[in-house]
């Protein structure tokens, strides 16, 4: 199969994809172990030569039943599109996830949505997959259920790394402390995340450090302060020091600045993608702009020694195309 599928829903199922391997969770992050459990779709796939696919839920469920959204998503539907791309999968479902969803018996949606809908050959999912009214779609629920539909069910054991699995939970953790290095390290990938280049206050270009900004929403868990990025514009790649938080300033739902290195060009408007690769200092408040200017050349400097020491985390990074 050489086309990616995106589906939102599972209405219009394309024949290409019907009979597919399909791992089914939500896969917030993409992380390293829900790549164990991808890994092991695409073989399995593989030895069948049917697709393999991700089912996942578009918004988070905790939102849904939430007053107002409030999870830090370590990867919007976008991002997770491209990351199940980038690692041969051949489609991704997003299906549309609400309270009515959430009362849907767990023999219903395995008859409506497994079987009807995607006419699944198989199904691989984590040790702590739950689904279905109430959450009684437990594991072993799946793989009874499996055993009368005709599928196989695959369930892998979480991934452990030091005293606890990989977690999403775990790397919103990591970021909201400014550990980049260690959410990157469970990722394994440099956790990256894009929007459209805003215009703003233009402050950085009155003190010699002109910013292209990307709004961020109310959600965003990363520490405020200063890192070292890599940048993609189209296809140009960019390194860059940006700055998350204005303490001196308006500091309400902040953008996220980044002054790209060696690079002189309007690009407002334009779609641009930020990886983090390290984390170099937190917010700090200056006794006016010459302190602030200098903190600046500093960070800029400490930004352009980690970008020269900093390497690829794998093969998943250079698809993604930040360290080609």
């Amino acid at each position: 199969m050489t086309s990616f599928y995106r589906l939102d829903g599972l209405e219009n199922v394309p024949a290409p994809l019907r009979g597919a391997m399909v791992a089914i969770g939500s896969f917030d992050g993409v992380h390293r172990g829900h790549q164990s459990v991808l890994e092991r779709l695409k073989l399995q796939a593989r030895a069948r030569g049917v697709p393999a696919l991700m089912l996942t839920f578009e918004p988070h469920p905790r939102d849904v039943f939430a007053p107002a959204p409030f999870m830090f998503r370590l990867t919007p539907p976008d991002v997770k599109a491209r990351l199940c791309a980038a690692l041969g999968l051949d489609g991704i479902a997003l299906m549309p996830f609400s309270r009515d969803l959430s009362m849907v018996e767990a023999e219903d949606f395995v008859t409506r949505f497994l079987v009807k809908a995607l006419r699944v050959s198989g199904v691989v999912v984590g040790g702590d997959f739950h689904f279905g009214h109430n959450r009684r779609g437990t594991p072993d629920f799946l793989r009874a259920a499996g055993a009368v539909h005709g599928f196989s069910v695959d369930i892998l054991d979480l991934l452990p790394e030091g005293s606890e699995p990989v977690s999403s939970s775990r790397i919103r953790a990591l970021l909201a402390a400014g550990d980049v290095k260690a959410a990157n390290g469970l990722l394994g990938y440099h956790w990256f995340f894009g929007g459209e280049v805003i215009k703003g206050d233009q402050r950085g270009r009155l003190l010699g450090f002109p910013t292209a900004n990307i709004s961020t929403p109310s959600t965003f868990g990363l520490a405020q302060g200063v890192y070292a990025v890599r940048a993609q514009l189209g296809e140009k790649l960019l390194d860059g020091v940006s700055s998350y938080g204005k303490p001196m300033f308006n500091n309400e739902l902040p953008p996220f600045e980044t002054f790209l290195f060696d690079f002189d060009a309007e690009i407002y408007g334009r779609h641009l993608e930020i990886a983090l690769v390290g984390h170099i200092r937190g917010q700090e408040k200056f006794h006016g702009l010459d302190e602030l200017i200098a903190a600046i050349g500093r960070d800029t400097r400490h930004a352009r020694e980690a970008l020269g020491q900093c390497e690829s985390l794998g093969e998943l990074d250079n698809t993604l195309g930040f360290f080609p």
